[in-house]
């Protein structure tokens, strides 16, 4: 069972969709219980970082996400889902998760369009389970107007070109986050979905014995 986390977030919908497409078990849930149970845990987001952290504060749902992580459960990011789990986001000068050290920053460059948005290249930086198979060709969709920037170059799994090089998948132990969404990426996309739901949260690691799909 995967538990995709209910704040309010506008593209749960659009995750539940694509994973049961794939044939993955998913509930959409703010159930502390039902969180901690899943086998696995998928935190989407779109819009400010100030409302997610907002709502997640009032749905007890903070220390509910550091127990899930602690667990050593496998837990995926999904744009601002991605940017939420740093120490803070440069929207509001807002406080997040602190799971991955660094910020979310805005994009400072005023000859490109903000948001950034549409379809992307990934370079990857540090091989992990969820690129599996991932032609580097590819390109993945994109809306966003901050991008995250880990403290530390070892979380930074892939990259992105847009007037800078910014991290678009970032990752640490059991964590791993896209600023793309991967559940509107096509193929690859669910490609993505389908490898996260074999990844045991080890690097370079899947358990076979969930794929069924």
């Amino acid at each position: 069972m995967i538990a995709i986390i209910d704040y309010e977030a506008g593209n749960l919908r659009s995750v539940e969709r694509a994973l049961k497409y794939l044939g993955l078990a998913c509930r959409i849930t703010s159930s502390a219980e039902e969180i901690l149970s899943s086998d696995r845990v998928v935190f989407p987001g779109v819009g400010a970082a100030g409302k997610a952290m907002e709502v997640l504060r009032s749905r007890n749902l903070l220390q509910v996400i550091h127990n899930v992580i602690a667990r050593k459960t496998p837990f995926l990011g999904i744009c601002l889902g991605a940017q939420i789990l740093l120490d803070k986001s440069e929207e509001n000068n807002t406080e997040c998760l602190k799971m991955i050290s660094g910020t979310a920053r805005k994009f400072a460059d005023m000859n490109l369009k903000i948001p950034h948005m549409g379809w992307n290249n990934l370079s990857i930086v540090h091989p992990h389970p969820i690129l599996e198979g991932i032609d580097p060709r590819v390109q993945f969709y994109f809306v966003h107007s901050y991008y995250p920037e880990p403290a530390k170059q070892e979380d930074m799994i892939a990259t992105t070109d847009y007037g800078i090089r910014f991290a678009s998948v970032i990752g640490k132990e059991n964590v791993v986050a896209t600023q793309f969404h991967p559940e509107k990426s096509g193929r690859e996309g669910l490609r993505i979905l389908v490898n996260f739901s074999r990844w045991d949260g080890k690097p370079g690691h899947f358990d076979d014995s969930v794929l069924g799909v």
